[in-house]
């Protein structure tokens, strides 16, 4: 038993009844402490990570890719107008146990409608379960798009859409959607605990929740999972900020996985013959935002003169060695709808010179550049990026003070528009343009603040609006190319990054593979013997 494994079970107090050579235990480094394990209430990848091995959703995404697959529903039906969403239920799928709750009845379609109604502003679950802001459900527009949930029969549920949504499929199969016991929630109110139903949760998912401390969640396997019983017998969520100290403890085996490695030391874990390196093409975005409701970045030809100011190719050499591709626009470039034939600016700091000119901008413009605290997939190190921004710009006469903040701090001041310049990315939640080209620059993302750059354009706002409302793949690429053109040249971004996402396992670890979405899935992970 590792250093590691011997302090979780002191801190979590782990007892098993059966030897530690006959038992599975799989520790996988994470990025930090979830703020919760409510699937309702997460908001970060970290929470979002930490709530997958407790729930399942109706439909999943296949593995290392966005394909939409069955899950809790074995099938289902899309009415030709494409607002009636009718699924058929698994039989016999087990919920989890407390030591003081057990479920009389399998998973059934009351289970599925109170886990939207309860999310849904008016409705009685919201009224006697809710009470709480549901920012994530909120933020997919589901408030906006879902008319009614209702169940047809124990086995069947069905969803009334306001208007058709192509992202709508693709939403069911994100965490704050997961599936979660109506009586289990109903017994808490019973007993005037009602907040357990969140702090202590219980899903359908591969593993149960077994304890939790500031250092550490424990997951046990869970015997009556429909798709079997996961090979791993303890899944332990170790909480490591800091990307050094994740690959330091896959290295000395404190830990067999690793999240997010950083792209420096990519050749070096590739190297070690007892490590191995995971990627794939991610669906993530690394940005600059210029807040283009402050003089002078709501003139386009400065914003476009700092895109020109900007080496990105340098920043990409320093920051993302060989781990990511230059963005050109909102897009991934691993996204089915980026457009391809759209060109970066090109690096051109006397062009920018000029422009700064024309647009009156002279020596002397002083602004602020935020850049987030800790590293992300979209942008490893985000500090250095600053500075190489700062240095580049400084030639032109402009001087930049950067600052960052904690996380929590950093994000409320991007939301409500504190910043002028702002570091920032994205990495989709369900596959689907929409979760970028609407979320991240649409005129209603920017009252509700994930559009930081409070950029607003009515022709771009139609051609997503369009899209979304559009089964036809195709019909869809060609909208959203449109407003990719839009945005190019309105610029109210320097797109820097779309980068590959990775992983770290060791060597014995089999069957584990990265998701474009950033997300770890153990349910199908073994340790060789």
């Amino acid at each position: 038993m590792t250093t590691l494994l011997r302090a979780l079970a002191v801190a979590l107090a782990v007892v098993t009844a059966a030897p530690l050579a006959e038992a599975k235990t799989l520790v996988f480094c994470s990025e930090g402490k979830p703020e919760t394990l409510s699937p309702s209430h997460a908001a970060s990848s970290v929470a979002m990570d930490a709530i997958r091995p407790i729930f399942d959703t109706l439909v999943a995404f296949a593995p290392e890719t966005t394909d939409i697959v069955p899950a809790l529903a074995e099938s289902w039906t899309i009415s030709p107008d494409g607002r009636d969403y009718t699924f058929r239920l698994r039989p016999d799928v087990a919920f989890h146990a407390t030591e003081d709750f057990t479920p009389t009845r399998p998973m059934n379609a009351e289970d599925a409608v109170f886990s939207f109604e309860r999310q849904m502003p008016g409705s009685a679950a919201a009224e006697k379960f809710g009470g709480a802001d549901y920012a994530e459900f909120r933020g997919l527009r589901l408030t906006q798009i879902v008319d009614t949930v209702k169940a047809i029969d124990e086995r069947t549920v069905r969803f009334r859409l306001k208007r058709p949504d192509a992202a709508f499929l693709a939403d069911l199969a994100m965490p704050v959607n997961a599936i979660q016991s109506f009586e289990y929630a109903f017994r808490m109110g019973q007993l005037g605990t009602l907040e357990r139903f969140d702090r202590q949760p219980i899903g359908t998912g591969p593993f149960r929740l077994a304890d939790r401390s500031d250092i550490a969640i424990r997951y046990q396997a869970f015997d009556r999972h429909w798709r079997g019983r996961p090979k791993i017998d303890t899944l332990v969520f170790s909480f490591t900020p800091t990307a050094s100290s994740r690959l330091q403890k896959l290295k000395s085996g404190e830990c067999h996985v690793a999240a997010s490695p950083d792209p420096v030391d990519a050749a070096a874990i590739e190297a070690d013959p007892r490590l191995r390196l995971s990627a794939t093409p991610g669906l993530t975005i690394g940005y600059l935002a210029f807040n283009t409701a402050r003089e002078p970045f709501d003139d386009v030809r400065v914003r476009r003169a700092i895109n020109m100011a900007i080496d990105r190719e340098a920043i990409l050499s320093a920051i993302y060695p060989g781990t990511a591709s230059l963005a050109a626009g909102p897009l991934p470039v691993a996204s089915w709808a980026s457009d391809d034939t759209i060109e970066p600016y090109r690096y051109d700091p006397q062009e920018a010179r000029r422009l700064l000119l024309e647009a009156g901008v002279t020596s002397g413009l002083k602004i602020d550049l935020w850049y987030p605290p800790d590293s992300r997939t979209y942008n490893p190190d985000a500090k250095r990026m600053a500075h190489m921004i700062a240095a580049d710009l400084e030639p032109l006469g402009i001087m930049v003070e950067e600052n960052s903040a904690p996380w929590e701090s950093y994000w409320r001041k991007l939301m409500n528009g504190e910043t002028t310049l702002a570091l920032a990315g994205w990495i989709g939640d369900n596959g689907d343009p929409d979760d970028f080209m609407d979320t991240l620059l649409s005129c209603t993302a920017a009252e509700r603040g994930t559009n930081i750059a409070r950029w607003c354009d009515e022709r771009y706002d139609a051609l997503v609006g369009e899209a979304s409302r559009t089964s036809e793949r195709s019909q869809r690429a060609a909208l959203y190319g449109k407003a990719q053109r839009i945005f190019h040249d309105a610029a109210p971004w320097v797109p820097i990054a779309s980068a590959e996402m990775l992983s770290a396992t060791r060597a014995e670890v089999k069957s584990f593979v990265t998701s474009p979405l950033g997300f770890h899935d153990f349910a199908a992970v073994d340790l060789a013997d």
